[in-house]
């Protein structure tokens, strides 16, 4: 079966339709209504919080404040208890849209840092605030208060019980949280959503570089249309090569070279009868110079008032010029969305801002023109060209001034970074899909790339020669697509760094290397944690890269404590038996450079450890698994001709009776190592209802 980029319908967020019903959000504090007992929080038309407060001893003090400075507001409502000993508890439900869930709101003390993700309303301890994407709001309680969070969502909207409890509990309410709490001027999250489907495919860039031919291309599309497709890798996009050169004229990018003889509506085609989603590169920067020559007013204008030229950019087209957007922008994008391509990376943005309107600032002093504004007119202008229902990518580097416009972003340098997985996971399918560049499967750390890519939630494209996807280091992309749409766990970044120096990204002149706010490339943190919610069964994947400690203590996690879990590495498929409080992870081995841990909480008879079809231990495939008269249940999405393994535990007194599948032959089960392994086969894909029967 192939597992569609866009319609696994459980891992779609609500329409856009619904997200364009909410008018923008005020600005200011939630309207208080509160007695001794009841407290009542309005914000934009509904009721954002209500709850009971109830202390021990005498009635607790409470104190209400609300800070406005530099348009950044907080509102906060504290009580204290009065006396040695007393204790405040504030139990109340929190009322979000259906773009709402729960995180952490600012790092705790010597908490250790793990990357958290969640797919679905998982519940997590270390959760101490709901963030409602769509209004850009975020309520939490504050240190040191006792703080438990849970999820019930209804229709389109969520809701969240919140208990907090201490001597002392402080709720605080921001509104604009993104906009104005980290700064980003340009979100305003309830006008777009984030791209939510999965990302995953290939681009030709560092398997063929500007080399490619159509014939590479051909190739490519057989080989990832038979081999890769069926596991999620829905896209193929080609790279820079293909144009004509010089680049500039909307001809030299329509028209392609020698290289490609059959022309680009031919070679959509092509990849499209494959099964695959086109995708193609393009460039803003305009290298010539007759052309320019011949219409300066095309241009932005130096100190001679002839067409400025700056590196990397060529000649800066002047996107304040409706002229300039009519004769070289889009007949380009009408005519590439026309032909049916349906993903598009749009490169040197960050060349366009720093050489070329950065550098040349007077012109657009002279103009009256704010140089920010007619950036993001340009970006605007290719967007409304190929649609919102196509992908956009923008490269490279980060790009606050594009919040909305663009569906993915490159957050660092050429080449796969693992950088933005810790600088930027607060930004990851909230503000825009993280892009850590494309994954070569070559590479000794191949397993590891698409790990933590696929935890994450980021975007996964690799870029290899299409043979090396005839051999086994395929397995590493198989078990990693689709990507789930994640929502972070932090609404902080993990690694500041860079993050904290975005309000610089608006200044330089040079694009030459990565800027102090593009995200490294480096390993930053070694564990990655993705919180799994589904209606039958909520389970925990880590991911750990290395480190010299590998105890690792489930509070740390923000999984209860005094309870048993079943421990079990996906890789390597090493179960670790019942664990309770601590996880001894043991090292890493060199092959993976990677583990994957799936813990799930013990029940007391034979429970799904694992399947092997995706790193997400089931999140991919797994559709129901039910315990009843004796039996396990479950239905699964398989890929066709691809053995779908089981990995079960049998507690003691549980005798196996049968193994059946409806949809796929049992190849056979049997005990490896503590584990029931069972395996089917399904010739066809699609759908495989099985069951285990024990006695």
């Amino acid at each position: 079966m192939t597992l569609s980029a866009r319609h696994l319908s459980f891992l779609l967020l609500p329409t856009l339709a619904a997200a364009q019903r909410v008018v923008e959000p005020a600005n200011r504090a939630a309207s208080l209504v509160r007695s001794d007992s009841v407290i009542t929080l309005r914000y934009g038309g509904g009721v954002l919080f209500t709850g009971r407060v109830t202390a021990s001893g005498a009635r607790p003090d409470v104190r209400v404040s609300v800070d406005t400075t530099g348009g950044v507001v907080t509102q906060i409502i504290k009580w204290t208890a009065r006396g040695a000993g007393g204790r405040v508890v504030v139990t109340g439900t929190v009322h979000a849209s259906g773009e709402g869930f729960a995180a952490e709101a600012e790092p705790a003390q010597d908490a250790r840092p793990i990357v958290r993700h969640a797919v679905g309303g998982a519940d997590n301890r270390r959760n101490r605030a709901v963030y409602d994407r769509r209004g850009d709001w975020l309520l939490s309680v504050d240190e040191p208060a006792q703080t438990v969070i849970t999820h019930d969502a209804s229709g389109d909207a969520n809701t969240f019980t919140v208990t907090a409890s201490g001597g002392e509990v402080a709720l605080r309410f921001r509104p604009r949280f993104y906009q104005k709490h980290r700064g980003l001027a340009q979100y305003q999250p309830w006008t777009y959503q984030p791209w939510g489907g999965s990302v995953a495919g290939w681009s030709s860039w560092y398997a063929f570089f500007d080399k490619v031919t159509e014939a590479d291309v051909h190739r490519t599309a057989d080989v990832l249309g038979e081999v890769l497709r069926p596991f999620g890798y829905t896209y193929l996009q080609i790279d820079d090569g293909y144009q004509q050169n010089p680049i500039g004229m909307p001809d030299h990018w329509l028209n392609a070279n020698a290289k490609f003889p059959s022309g680009l509506a031919a070679l959509r085609r092509y990849i499209s009868d494959r099964g695959l989603e086109p995708g193609i590169w393009t460039n803003v920067s305009f290298a010539q110079r007759d052309s320019a020559e011949a219409h300066p007013q095309w241009f932005v204008k130096d100190g001679n008032g002839r067409p400025a030229y700056g590196n990397w950019v060529g000649y800066v087209m002047d996107g304040s010029n409706p002229a300039t957007i009519a004769s070289l922008v889009r007949p380009v994008y009408d005519s590439l969305a026309h032909m049916g391509w349906t993903y598009f990376k749009l490169d040197a943005l960050r060349h366009l801002r720093y050489e070329g309107y950065n550098s040349f600032a007077e012109y657009f002093a002279g103009k009256g023109l704010d140089r920010e504004r007619v950036y993001r007119g340009f970006v605007e202008q290719v967007r409304g060209m190929v649609g919102r229902d196509h992908y956009l990518l923008a490269c490279w580097g980060i790009r606050p001034e594009l919040i909305g416009l663009v569906d993915g972003v490159r957050v660092g340098d050429d080449g796969f970074g693992y950088g933005s997985f810790a600088q930027y996971n607060s930004f990851n399918n909230v503000v825009w899909r993280n892009d850590p560049d494309h994954i070569e499967l070559r590479r000794d750390d191949r397993y590891r790339a698409t790990t933590l890519t696929s935890l994450t939630g980021s975007a996964l494209m690799l870029t290899d020669p299409p043979e090396v996807y005839r051999t086994d280091r395929v397995e590493a992309a198989k078990r990693a697509a689709p990507v789930l749409f994640t929502r972070p766990g932090q609404l902080y970044d993990v690694d500041p760094s860079r993050s904290s120096l975005l309000s610089e990204a608006s200044r330089p002149v040079s694009g030459a290397g990565p800027r102090p706010f593009d995200a490294d490339q480096r390993l930053i943190v070694p564990l990655y944690q993705l919180d799994v919610a589904r209606p039958f069964e909520q389970w925990t994947v880590l991911a750990r890269t290395g480190g010299e400690e590998s105890a690792i203590a489930f509070s740390d996690l923000g999984l209860p404590s005094a309870t048993d879990y079943v421990a079990f590495e996906f890789w390597t498929k090493r179960s670790l038996g019942v664990v309770r409080d601590t996880l001894r992870a043991g090292p890493v081995d060199a092959t993976y450079q990677v583990q994957v841990f799936c813990l799930r909480r013990r029940v007391d008879h034979p429970q799904l450890l694992a399947t092997n079809r995706h790193v997400t231990c089931g999140g991919a495939d797994l559709v129901e698994v039910a315990w009843r008269d004796r039996t396990l249940h479950g239905t699964s999405e398989t890929v066709a001709g691809d053995a779908y393994v089981l990995y079960l535990t049998e507690p003691t007194g549980h005798r196996l009776v049968s193994v059946d599948a409806d949809g796929a032959e049992v190849v056979g089960h049997a005990m490896v190592d503590g584990v029931r392994v069972v395996r089917l086969l399904s010739r066809a894909g699609g759908r495989v209802r099985w069951s285990v029967r024990y006695e």
